[in-house]
């Protein structure tokens, strides 16, 4: 499989956009998820519904809309300011309080009132003249007119009306052109609104939580930043591993031209795992497959790394960033206490990268071309019960349902060699971080 052009034309993702990717929809899940449990978030929702249902809306556009002369409140107080600007009613009040006034009643409850009908002792009489003037005036005629009327009992229960405090309060209200601002609803609204226009509210309702489905299947079970600078401090041993701890695990193969060094040449720089094929010579041990372990002079070194004893899993999503150099075999890979299984995530045999998994006499792999395996790239293998899926960032490259691996925990596997069939070369394997997680 050629990826070059598929590379070139936006095919494949690159793997800085890849990750950034991956990453940012990590990232927003875990925003989504705090956001959803958030207490601003639970307020909105009570508010939305509140502030967005039918007698809300119906409350605020009579508030906005209703017009105060429409009101009942406006039809009492116009009603009383034309009675209390009428200038009988006026005049009936002032005379009312006069002392003319009070002295003719009290007059006028005497038997002495009956003078008034008698022209001779009116004429004699200056007090009675004066009381004739005033029983005749026009004050008078406008006092019997409103004294004990319905218009001033009309008035005088308006009166008492728009003065009461509950009346006061609500006239004021409907006289109020900003009205709705006055009212407990509209602070209920505005805080909606403010919940609206929160960054985490809106991206929580603008987001499709759909997308997060893949990553919600998964858990992180092994991450490694490689933030250690020595083996004995990381979850990493070097050598092969055996289910005999009695047996030596630090050797090579009588068919390689390199000497596992124990760890000597792994190194972590800047957060990068970085495993070196040097050309150096030494004497080491190798397993010759007749004659068993022998010692051997090497020309060139390298090293094995492993989890065995730190970690294992058993299905889920096996991912790392990797690059190398050199005309040498770098490989990541899953395997057992034993040969078999075996599936490399991640092989590099010096020309092309392969992925792909080990049957007892053959190797089910996929050969992939058109990368520069000197560029970071993420290689992922997807183990479920059913089947094994590889990706180069987000491109499947590689499916099969044959010889899946079931019952077992495997154990990771970093390792760089050099087969005797083809021309020796230094080089490097370079992890920039591991991952692997489980199903949920």
């Amino acid at each position: 499989m050629n990826l070059f052009w598929k590379k070139m034309f936006g095919g494949m993702l690159s793997t800085s956009k890849f990750e950034k990717i991956e990453e940012a929809a990590v990232n927003d899940m875990k925003r989504y998820d705090e956001i959803a449990q958030s207490l601003e978030l639970e307020e909105y929702k009570k508010l939305y519904h509140v502030v967005k249902s039918s007698e809300f809306k119906e409350k605020k556009k009579t508030l906005q809309n209703r017009k105060y002369k429409d009101t009942e409140e406006y039809r009492i107080s116009r009603k009383y300011r034309k009675l209390h600007d009428n200038s009988g009613i006026r005049q009936y009040y002032e005379i009312l309080q006069s002392e003319q006034l009070k002295n003719f009643l009290t007059f006028k409850s005497t038997p002495e009132y009956e003078n008034l009908g008698d022209k001779k002792k009116v004429q004699d009489s200056e007090k009675l003249r004066r009381l004739k003037d005033f029983e005749n005036s026009k004050e008078y005629r406008n006092y019997i007119r409103f004294h004990d009327s319905f218009i001033i009992k009309d008035y005088e229960e308006l009166k008492k009306k728009i003065s009461a405090s509950d009346f006061v309060k609500t006239n004021q209200f409907w006289a109020d052109q900003h009205r709705w601002k006055t009212v407990p609803e509209y602070k209920i609204e505005q805080r909606y609104y403010e919940l609206a226009k929160n960054p985490d509210i809106i991206f929580y309702e603008k987001e499709n939580p759909v997308r997060f489905d893949k990553y919600r299947k998964l858990k992180p079970v092994f991450i490694e930043q490689f933030e250690w600078n020595t083996l004995d401090k990381s979850r990493w041993a070097y050598g092969f591993h055996s289910a005999n701890q009695e047996l030596i695990g630090n050797y090579s193969f009588d068919n390689e031209l390199q000497a596992n060094s124990g760890g000597k040449n792994v190194s972590v720089n800047n957060g990068v795992f970085c495993l070196e094929t040097r050309r150096e010579k030494c004497i080491s041990r190798a397993w010759h497959p007749t004659k068993g372990f022998i010692e051997k002079e090497f020309d060139y070194t390298a090293d094995v790394v492993q989890t065995a004893d730190e970690f294992r899993q058993q299905y889920g999503v096996f991912k790392a960033k990797i690059r190398c150099t050199g005309r040498v075999h770098h490989a990541f890979w899953l395997s057992n206490s034993s040969p078999l299984p075996h599936i490399n995530v991640f092989h590099y045999d010096g020309k092309a990268i392969t992925m792909g998994n080990a049957h007892k006499n053959v190797m089910d792999e996929v050969r992939v071309t058109g990368l520069k395996h000197s560029s970071f790239y993420i290689y992922t293998l997807v183990w479920t019960p059913k089947e094994l899926i590889w990706y180069i960032n987000d491109m499947e490259v590689h499916r099969t349902t044959s010889n899946v691996p079931k019952d077992n925990h495997l154990y990771l596997g970093f390792n760089s060699f050099l087969p005797k069939k083809g021309k020796p070369s230094t080089g490097s394997l370079e992890v920039d971080w591991v991952k692997v997680l489980a199903f949920n």
